[in-house]
């Protein structure tokens, strides 16, 4: 054989390895993620892209062998929207799990579709009540709690240790600020205490001055539940009144995304929620310690629940040794993950896909030149049931503006 041809039958094995070798490199694990860049839940959408961004970085940008590609939409916030964009990431991106989308009026507007096309979804802040209880969606499962989940064990401390009699709500006029309020108010009645009014901005409102005025000022405290940014500007608006009545607040008006544009409005609210970036869960302290590097803020709800999103599909992933593309074994390793450690500790998921995790009250202390959401009670493994029955609870109507009723306004 001449030099030539041996050369030429080495170019062709080598050749032919290369070529070998890029047939085997699987495609990219596709995600789609659904976030709002605009309007009043813009900031809460920041956020999301921060802690997707923080888990994908850690991970290298892979998860189970395979890269992972990020196709980000932006929903503005709007059902119709969001609705045609993840038509768009299902059909013409093809993706193999969507995270998102961020509001609860959001994720109920694309439900159908989902259940039709059967494409894993992990919500990553999206608390609408319903979809892991009377309508559960097989595809569907949640990195964090429904809206009520935590404002249960809010409602029951307000009025057991904090020894409150009579408190009013306001609260953003949608499904989160409704169920939420609502979660609330249950186990505060049932404890011995009243809700004597009940106020609902809209979501886009400019000014919260008409509704702060309304407000009563003999009472013993106001419940405030609001999303994205409105928490802040609520508290600046009240504090211009004078902040007259205490507040107790749901975890996203005080969340530590809206904090660091927050000063002394914010000192002395207590709420309740699932993520502190000051909470002592295994992994936490790591967590806080690199999203403060990365993002100069401390994480919280937001940031929290994409990052943990993207741990659920990572830890799938892995379960099924990569192969995602079997949607039935990938969906149903979703629906079994268990995390050890990381923001939230120890979370599983129960029946219905939601968490099961620690609750959390805290108060917002000025601390190392930063507010901070301090803890001062936790209330370990809470469901999205609370302490009562799960058939009795489901036989019951979902949480809205009217159940329970409120039958103590005016008093």
């Amino acid at each position: 054989m001449s030099h030539k041809t041996a050369y030429s039958c080495l170019a062709l094995i080598a050749a032919s390895l290369l070529s070998t070798s890029a047939f085997s490199q699987p495609e990219p694990i596709r995600i789609g993620f659904m976030t709002v860049r605009s309007g009043a839940l813009a900031a809460g959408g920041k956020q999301m892209e921060e802690g997707l961004n923080y888990c994908l970085q850690e991970r290298g940008g892979q998860m189970a062998g395979r890269k992972v590609e990020l196709i980000t939409v932006d929903t503005g916030g709007q059902p119709a929207t969001t609705r045609t964009r993840a038509q768009e990431l299902v059909e013409r991106s093809k993706v193999h799990a969507i995270i998102g989308p961020l509001a609860a009026f959001e994720a109920l507007a694309i439900d159908d579709y989902i259940k039709q096309v059967g494409v894993p979804v992990v919500s990553p802040s999206a608390a609408a009540e319903d979809m892991t209880q009377r309508k559960p969606n097989p595809w569907f499962v949640r990195a964090v709690g429904t809206s009520a989940q935590a404002n249960h064990a809010l409602g029951e401390y307000a009025a057991k240790e904090m020894k409150l009699k009579r408190v009013a709500t306001i609260g953003d006029d949608f499904a989160f600020g409704h169920e939420t309020t609502a979660g609330f108010q249950r186990t505060f009645e049932e404890n011995g205490g009243k809700v004597v009014k009940k106020l609902w901005p809209p979501l886009n409102v400019a000014d919260y001055g008409s509704f702060i005025s309304q407000l009563p000022t003999d009472v013993d405290a106001i419940f405030a539940s609001f999303a994205g940014g409105n928490g802040l500007r609520f508290l600046q608006q009240y504090a211009e009144y004078g902040s007259p009545v205490k507040v107790i607040a749901h975890m996203t008006t005080v969340d530590e995304g809206i904090l660091k544009s927050m000063s002394q409005e914010a000192v002395g609210v207590i709420s309740s929620g699932w993520y502190s970036a000051t909470q002592d869960a295994p992994g936490n302290k790591e967590f806080a310690e690199g999203m403060r590097k990365a993002y100069g803020a401390d994480p919280g709800y937001y940031s929290v629940g994409a990052y943990t999103a993207c741990a659920f599909v990572d830890a799938a992933a892995k379960a099924v040794e990569g192969k995602v593309e079997d949607k039935d074994a990938f969906m149903k390793a979703l629906r079994s993950v268990k995390l050890d450690k990381g923001p939230l500790g120890k979370v599983s998921l129960d029946e219905f896909g939601n968490p099961i995790m620690d609750v959390t009250i805290r108060k917002t202390e000025m601390k190392d030149s930063r507010l901070q959401n301090v803890v001062i009670k936790t209330y370990p493994a809470v469901t999205q049931f609370w302490t009562y029955d799960q058939k009795e609870f489901l036989a019951n109507p979902v949480y809205t503006r009217d159940y329970p009723p409120a039958k103590n306004l005016g008093n």
